[in-house]
């Protein structure tokens, strides 16, 4: 099923304004609950839990910062 750009445009702002703090709110805490790990191996677990919440919504982002293929221009 394809999403048209109005419908990704939409989703987007879920994820970003839903989601992302929720996702940040789950790490930090998973991350409370275990002993308090080496201070590198924290910040690596950090980074791949930063750049993991994106990869499943890459569909979603893709192209929603570009003009809307949908409309026409009027040249003159």
């Amino acid at each position: 099923m394809a999403l048209g750009y109005k419908a990704r445009k939409r989703w987007a702002l879920v994820v970003l304004l839903v989601g992302l703090p929720v996702y940040v709110v789950a790490a930090v805490t998973v991350m409370t609950w275990l002993d308090r790990p080496p201070i590198w191996l924290e910040l690596l677990v950090y980074i791949a839990l930063g750049v993991l919440w994106a990869l499943p919504f890459r569909f979603v982002f893709r192209g929603v910062g570009q003009p809307d293929p949908d409309t026409r221009r009027d040249e003159d």
